[in-house]
């Protein structure tokens, strides 16, 4: 465990992440997503709801803010929101005109040219999300580890 770093972001997790670069993709997925058919890199994140994964992963990652949406969800196929998706926006701070909803077949192609695919443990259905990284354009330090 490293000082500074949210708890949820193993070393695996950080190393895929970092290898990311701008505009790059990634899918952080339900515990029933095809991640290993679908994804070239994955990272397992076992007993974790995605809203939690995502929320960690905002920690160290930037929205691309350069061209069309940031977030991409996968749409229910239920009239009405559901919950996951919900907490999903929230949890990646995203603004409504930065985003959007897939269907899931339209989803699971666009997952497939994903870098990476973080699978979370989360059950409920409709619990997946595309992130696209933005730009890294300042370090912060947070000082030395108490």
């Amino acid at each position: 465990m490293l000082s500074g770093i949210h708890p949820i972001l193993s070393g695996d997790l950080l190393a895929a992440l970092d290898r990311l670069g701008h505009g790059d993709e990634l899918v952080v997925a339900d515990a029933n997503f095809p991640a290993h058919r679908i994804g070239e890199t994955v990272v397992e994140a076992p007993g974790l709801t995605a809203p939690a994964v995502v929320q960690a992963i905002r920690t160290v990652l930037p929205l691309d803010a350069y061209e069309a949406e940031s977030v991409l969800l996968m749409q229910g196929e239920e009239p009405g929101p559901l919950p996951v998706p919900i907490e999903l926006v929230a949890a990646a701070e995203v603004a409504d005109d930065r985003r959007t909803a897939l269907d899931r077949f339209a989803f699971y192609e666009r997952a497939a040219s994903a870098r990476l695919v973080v699978r979370t443990g989360e059950l409920r259905p409709y619990g997946n999300l595309i992130i696209r990284k933005g730009v890294v354009n300042e370090y912060r330090s947070q000082g030395a580890a108490s």
